[in-house]
């Protein structure tokens, strides 16, 4: 919102603030005050939700328009092959067969084509979905004996299979969905799931994948760069040793890369949470680095908790990240434009490498 130009007499709002000491603002003095405070505060720069040069000082010149270029193709719907997780279903012609005389011109013959027409056909389904097996039971009148059908084949003993467990794992850790709420939508959808049964069934697998995990570790710990840091996190209950009298609970990250291996994918992604910070966190993965490998760097803000002494025989380079540092310019951009938009410049030409 504009507001209309107006002269602002120093002196003049300063007789207005020394009687306001002594007396209640007349309706004159006041308008002159939010008048005077409105002004300043239209001068103000609007909030940014990006600390990208373009948008503290807006881009050094309008991009150029390519007129004469070519209109993308394409609909920009998902194809049928993006649909990896999709049950394949094949359904062959109900009459023709490779080699039949052709219906339409009963000339020729008919061969099948490289590519099938192709139907996608999406369905709503619960994320875990129940099935009841009503068992026959008969009964002798003279013994007593009682006779129970047989379970179908492949149902399993337990009534949480496998795949239960990965589901709730995956809603849980991978989608960030709390057990609470999937219980209400599992609830609403007729398969009733506590989530005290949830936490149960994930526990339970856990154990049984805690040799990957340990892997994970071990292949993060023989990285060429580690990324770590941590923020608070709150946890119901946690057993705490005696002697331990920290108060605050963290979840760390640690992202293990090979930059000589990117292009296979080697980005290894760790979480830990309890009462340590990134940098004990990251102490106890190099525990795990093989001996003989050159120092790996770690990335990470200059914060002391990042770093902590590490085990015998392993080094690291630290390299700082510069984040908190550019923010300062950023924040004094309006004041100082000319000696920020360079240091931002230089710092973006640092960050392209």
């Amino acid at each position: 919102m504009k507001h209309p130009r107006m002269d602002v007499n120093l002196e003049e709002l300063d007789r207005v603030l020394d009687h306001a000491r002594e007396a209640p603002l007349s309706e004159p003095d006041y308008e002159k005050l939010k008048n005077a405070l409105h002004a300043l505060a239209g001068m103000l720069p609007p909030p940014r939700s990006t600390e990208k040069t373009k948008a503290v000082f807006g881009p050094l010149e309008a991009p150029a328009q390519n007129h004469g270029a070519e209109p993308v193709k394409g609909h920009g719907r998902d194809g049928a092959s993006s649909y990896t997780g999709a049950k394949k279903v094949a359904v062959p012609h109900p009459t023709l067969h490779a080699g039949d005389a052709c219906p339409g011109c009963e000339k020729g013959k008919v061969y099948p084509q490289k590519e099938p027409r192709v139907l996608v056909r999406i369905m709503g389904q619960a994320p875990l979905a129940a099935t009841v097996y009503a068992l026959d039971r008969l009964r002798c009148n003279l013994c007593g004996e009682v006779f129970t059908a047989q379970e179908p084949e492949g149902i399993g003993p337990e009534k949480y299979d496998e795949t239960t467990a990965a589901m709730i794992a995956l809603l849980k850790y991978g989608s960030g969905m709390p057990f609470y709420r999937l219980e209400k939508l599992e609830y609403l959808l007729g398969i009733p799931l506590p989530a005290s049964t949830q936490w149960e069934i994930a526990e339970e697998a856990a154990e049984t994948i805690k040799a990957a995990r340990d892997e994970l570790i071990r292949q993060a710990a023989q990285g060429e760069v580690l990324h770590n840091d941590d923020t608070a996190m709150r946890v119901l209950a946690m057993v705490r040793e005696p002697s331990d009298d920290r108060t605050g609970v963290f979840t760390s990250g640690i992202v293990s890369t090979r930059p000589s291996l990117e292009q296979a994918g080697q980005r290894i992604a760790l979480y830990f949470t309890g009462r340590q910070h990134a940098g004990e966190n990251l102490r106890d993965v190099l525990d795990h680095r093989a001996a003989g490998l050159a120092p790996p760097v770690q990335m990470s803000d200059a914060l002391s908790r990042n770093t902590s002494a590490l085990p015998e025989g392993v080094a690291i380079l630290l390299a700082n990240c510069l984040a908190h540092g550019r923010r300062q310019f950023v924040e004094v951009a309006a004041n100082f434009p000319e000696a920020c938009r360079y240091v931002l410049e230089t710092l973006g030409s640092v960050y392209q490498l």
